[in-house]
């Protein structure tokens, strides 16, 4: 089975944990994933919590953390601190039953 690197971007206070020099630098993270992972067991491989982040968008669709990710997708994930009210504007999407 091939496997392809998911694109992750981590914003706010998370940023620290990769290095980051300055919370206005992007930290940018390559994550191999299989085409049965889901935006949590990419949480997992980065070491994040669930109850760190606020909001996740994959591929730009506001998402649920049970989302599946596909192989060369975008993740882009933002901590506690960066927390907006999005839920009020945008569905977020999951995947079907």
């Amino acid at each position: 089975m091939s496997s392809e690197p998911v694109d992750v971007h981590v914003y706010g206070a998370l940023q620290k944990r990769f290095g980051a020099p300055s919370p206005f630098q992007a930290v940018r993270r390559q994550v191999v994933s299989s085409h049965d992972s889901r935006i949590q067991d990419i949480l997992v491989e980065l070491g994040i919590e669930p109850n760190e982040v606020s909001h996740l968008f994959l591929n730009g669709e506001y998402s649920a953390a049970g989302r599946r990710v596909r192989p060369g997708d975008r993740l882009a994930v933002f901590g506690r601190d960066m927390a907006l009210l999005y839920r009020q504007y945008f569905r977020k999407v999951t995947d079907p039953p």
